[in-house]
């Protein structure tokens, strides 16, 4: 990096999150003077005279233009030494158990997202690994589960789909006092709500799928270390000789959703509020699960890690589980379907989804508010539910 780009990359970290969103990772492009990044198709690269990169591009699986402006925009997002992104959320779940060793010990919490628990017993169930789930609710039940060969302590804030919420700086004190790496999903925050590598958190994960890219057209997944550590070295190996890595365009598409991240996430955790607000007084919802509403269990702990409370709700539907099947299928603006953080809003019978061994509410909805204005959202459910 030449002296104009450490100055402008110090002048940089000085600045606002919005501001970051918008040029943290990005240059002019020097050969046409282009704004927006050009899109970098190539799957390899010229080497010199002497055999070596100076670029420092050889081949696209080992790394792309796109893919480091990518990485280096979201590890400045987070305050982070460095970011790895894949070609999905669960690649990079997967990257991560399997630098565990045989052995090893895992802590995650009791609602994790289901999905991780196939990766744990299903992909890595004769790895000889050993899980505890715990409450994270409480920082007691990891104080209890750890134990001299726990190595990783999992943690979803807020949790899907019930909108758990943990202590971050709490469990980060914990696990200082053992060799075991914290590793946080902030998929449902974002960095511009919740930072958990200043609360101590080792490293951070995201499903950019959701509201980084933010547009439903993109799949990908992020990890971001606050520190050099071997498991962060291992992903990258997974990474690359795993070859789980974004294309190019994956990756233009991803920093494009960047640039208006701060202002999305304010406006979808601005109409959830109002929604869970409304939702709280309907006769037909039993429970509404919403850090940002003060009876929320986990609220206060919520109100100081976060900035916001993100656009992802979850209630339960009185009448149980046809009940809620009902009131979904009755909606006409929210559209059925798995996934969030789009600009769509998107309802889903959760429990469906994860199968029969879910330990989701028969009952609930999980919904994902999206960029509608929300008196028309509050329209549509309260004609779904009657």
């Amino acid at each position: 990096m030449g002296d104009s780009a450490q100055a402008a990359h110090a002048t940089l970290a000085l600045m606002k999150i919005e501001t970051r969103a918008v040029h943290a990772g990005r240059h002019i492009d020097p050969a046409t003077g282009a704004v927006t990044p050009p899109i970098h198709l190539s799957t390899t690269f010229e080497r010199a005279p002497d055999g070596g990169y100076p670029t420092g591009f050889s081949y696209s699986r080992d790394g792309n233009p796109n893919r480091l402006m990518l990485e280096k925009c979201l590890a400045d997002l987070e305050g982070g030494k460095e970011a790895l992104v894949f070609s999905s959320g669960l690649a990079v779940a997967t990257a991560i158990i399997q630098g565990l060793e045989p052995g090893d010990h895992i802590i995650a919490p009791d609602d994790v997202y289901w999905a991780l628990r196939q990766v744990i017993h299903g992909i890595f169930g004769k790895w000889g690994l050993d899980t505890t789930f715990v409450d994270m609710t409480d920082a007691e039940p990891v104080r209890a589960a750890l134990r001299p060969n726990t190595r990783l302590i999992w943690l979803e804030t807020p949790s899907n789909p019930l909108m758990k919420i943990t202590d971050l700086s709490a469990i980060a004190a914990l696990a200082r006092q053992t060799k075991a790496i914290t590793v946080c999903d902030g998929t449902f925050a974002t960095p511009i709500l919740q930072r958990p590598l200043d609360h101590g958190i080792d490293m951070v994960t995201h499903s950019t799928t959701k509201y980084i890219s933010g547009h439903s057209d993109v799949v990908g997944g992020v990890l971001v270390t606050r520190y050099d550590n071997y498991l962060f070295e291992r992903c990258r190996r997974s990474q690359n000789f795993g070859g789980s890595v974004p294309s190019p365009f994956d990756c233009w598409l991803t920093l494009r959703g960047v640039e208006t991240l701060p202002y999305r996430m304010r406006a979808h955790s601005e109409n959830a509020l109002r929604i869970a607000r409304c939702l709280q007084e309907h006769p037909a919802v039993e429970a509404v699960y919403y850090p940002g509403l003060p009876g929320h269990g986990g609220h206060e702990i919520a109100a100081l890690q976060m900035s916001g409370f993100s656009g992802m709700l979850s209630f339960q539907v009185r009448g149980g589980r046809e009940a809620a099947m009902a009131a979904a299928a009755r909606c006409r603006l929210f559209i059925r379907a798995t996934s969030l953080g789009g600009p769509h809003s998107f309802i889903e019978h959760r429990a469906s989804i994860e199968g029969p061994k879910t330990r989701t509410p028969q009952n609930l909805l999980r919904v994902s508010i999206g960029l509608e204005h929300p008196d028309d959202l509050m329209a549509d459910l309260n004609q779904a539910l009657g």
